[in-house]
């Protein structure tokens, strides 16, 4: 009997996520924090973040905007069109103690019978707001076994910059008549999103009026990118009307992102951006400027990269 080389044997691991429903994938979501800092753990996550993989949509907006609205009517688009869709719902956590409520998955009206439709909660911990290492690591796993990631995150200043640097498509939700799209422009976000989506359209000329005055604001802003320009959406989840123009919205970012191979160049970016990420959170940036004087690239294998990082600066602080 042949033995199992190791990418085969990581290769074979994912395959059964794929097919073992919301049950092993949970478990899988569960090992990141029980094994956290493990060489076989790092060893699969990179093995997930390699594989080309469903698209991550992120969403992000100011709390009370409508995101888990929009996140159930995207599951209900994109679960018609017959795709696996996974959700991750970052919620802060309390600078005192550290919890988080976790209620956005009370808000999804999903079929708990659907093995398609896999719903996570995950508290931000030590990020307010933002993304924290075990949320990428998640990220990483469940793109590479579902069409579809969503990761919802409440919009407080970190989350958007986070979720640039998770996300394939990143998607702005602003409430009409809030004033969101003036202040969003004086603190450099419309820079940032790929689509942005007027909630609560059934507002009528509210909606109207925002989506006129963030058009206007975009034209204010410079992109990210030179050739691409954020479409604005009206979407009224209460009446479910816009999500097919706002899917076509994100399906055009897919396609723009599939030519030239800029795809692969933002996520070979994210990759090193996450090893920079999570040794600067664990080590400060004195630990980051010694970890960059090694030359390595971490785009390939950013959490064995990580990994081996972070035992060598445990060793230095140790004095060994």
């Amino acid at each position: 009997m042949a033995v199992k080389t190791g990418v085969a044997n990581l290769t074979e691991k994912l395959d059964a996520l794929r097919h073992g429903g919301k049950r092993a994938l949970s478990r899988a979501l569960t090992r990141l924090e029980t094994e956290e800092g493990s060489q076989e753990l790092a060893a699969l996550l990179d093995h997930a973040a390699a594989q080309p993989g469903g698209h991550v949509l992120g969403l992000t907006g100011p709390p009370g905007v409508g995101k888990s609205s929009l996140t159930d009517c995207l599951i209900r688009h994109y679960r018609a069109l017959g795709e696996r869709v996974c959700v991750l719902a970052i919620d802060p956590s309390s600078r005192f103690t550290g919890g988080a409520l976790l209620g956005d998955r009370t808000r999804l009206s999903t079929d708990p019978e659907d093995q398609n439709i896999f719903v996570r909660s995950m508290a931000a911990r030590d990020r307010l707001g933002g993304l924290s290492d075990h949320a990428i690591a998640a990220i990483a796993l469940m793109r590479a076994v579902c069409d579809r990631v969503i990761v919802e995150s409440v919009g407080i200043g970190q989350s958007e910059s986070d979720l640039v640097q998770a996300s394939d498509t990143v998607v702005l939700c602003i409430q009409p008549g809030s004033g969101d799209s003036l202040q969003f422009m004086k603190a450099g976000i419309m820079e940032l999103p790929d689509v942005i989506v007027i909630t609560k359209a059934d507002m009528g000329a509210l909606a109207r009026r925002a989506a006129s005055d963030v058009t206007g604001a975009l034209s204010l802003t410079r992109s990210r990118s030179s050739d691409w320009t954020a479409p604005v959406c009206e979407v009224s989840s209460r009446d479910n009307t816009g999500i097919e123009t706002l899917s076509e919205a994100i399906a055009s970012h897919q396609d723009y992102l599939a030519g030239a191979g800029r795809g692969q160049t933002k996520r070979a970016a994210q990759h090193t951006h996450w090893v920079e990420d999570m040794i600067r959170t664990r080590f400060g940036g004195a630990g980051l400027a010694v970890a960059g004087r090694s030359g390595a690239d971490w785009r390939l294998q950013p959490f064995t990269a990580f990994h081996d990082i972070s035992a060598d600066l445990q060793r230095r602080l140790n004095g060994q």
